[in-house]
């Protein structure tokens, strides 16, 4: 198993330096200049001349590649162009609020989604797997910034039950898990979780199905085992490839969390992506994708492994 996971460490690398150019080449060849954020609207050429030369700007792109890439190396995102704050503070920050708000959403749809998706492949055919089946695909099909704006008008806006938007009271940037903090992140995280939990939910409804459809479940039954019994070799059966499909939830909510997080004004790398995309703010736009880019590359990889140490029947060569 350690072989298989330095094998799988190797692999990683060359994507993490594909994605490290993908990053630096996204936001270059987008149109408009970074520097406008800053400049005056009458700055002079030279002053324009300067800030470039400032910021590396003046230099070929693979020379801005790697002096970038060198500083990320070294833990230096630069700094941002439109607040002068250091990029990594400001990121860093900003993931963890993501983070924290796309794993509560992960636990909510893999907890109904999996309950639905037993249900369903338990009962197939039935008016349980009818209904479990179209509540996972209206989780799929309904925009969730869409739902999140009913969400806050029923339960904000016209019952007053929950807050519609930020983080915590008095406009805190930083979520915590008290009481005060805690009603900020139901709204949000429900909202965010309605997707995970229709592709998990038709993921376990397949993979119920075929399991108890296997010669081996007929051969447990008809030596007397408990419908228990079955039911734990169905779910360790199930578990390796639902768990990689949790994981791949969770990879994708922290990367596309950028309109849900600007319906209720989440402070996190979201809402952080798109004022850097409307300031035009290179140094902050290119860390903050760099990040979620490789937290999905990290996390893909660790439910590689996860998943092959649940399963023997991975192959691990």
């Amino acid at each position: 198993m350690l072989a298989f996971t330095l094998r799988r460490l190797l692999y990683v690398t060359p994507v993490a330096i594909g994605v490290t150019v993908v990053c630096f080449l996204l936001v270059h060849i987008t149109p408009g200049d970074p520097l406008t954020a800053i400049l005056p609207a009458d700055a002079t050429l030279e002053l324009q001349e300067q800030m470039k030369a400032a910021y590396g700007f003046d230099k070929p792109l693979p020379v801005q590649y790697a002096l970038w890439f060198w500083k990320v190396l070294h833990g230096d995102l630069g700094n941002s162009i439109a607040t002068g704050r250091p990029v990594a503070t400001e990121v860093l920050r900003a993931v963890k609020n993501t983070l924290i708000l796309a794993t509560v959403a992960t636990a909510i749809g893999f907890t109904f989604g999996t309950l639905f998706g037993f249900v369903a492949g338990y009962f197939r055919d039935s008016w349980l797997d009818k209904l479990a089946s179209f509540v996972s695909v209206l989780g799929v099909s309904v925009p969730h910034y869409w739902l999140g704006m009913v969400l806050v008008i029923i339960f904000a806006a016209q019952l007053g039950w929950l807050p519609p938007t930020g983080a915590g009271p008095d406009g805190s940037s930083d979520w915590r898990p008290d009481a005060a903090h805690l009603r900020y992140i139901i709204l949000p995280a429900v909202t965010m979780s309605v997707i995970p939990m229709g592709v998990i939910a038709r993921t376990v409804r397949a993979l119920v199905g075929d399991i108890l459809s296997q010669d081996f479940v007929e051969a447990l039954r008809a030596k007397g085992m408990s419908e228990f019994g079955v039911f734990r070799h169905v779910v360790v059966n199930a578990a390796p490839t639902a768990l990689a499909v949790m994981g791949l939830q969770l990879g994708y909510l922290l990367g596309g969390s950028i309109l849900i997080e600007t319906v209720f004004s989440w402070p996190g790398s979201g809402f952080l992506l798109n004022a850097a995309i409307f300031q035009r703010d290179l140094p902050l736009l290119q860390g903050t994708i760099l990040i979620l880019a490789m937290f999905f590359v990290l996390l893909n990889l660790a439910v590689d492994v996860l998943q092959t140490a649940l399963d023997p029947r991975i192959k691990r060569g």
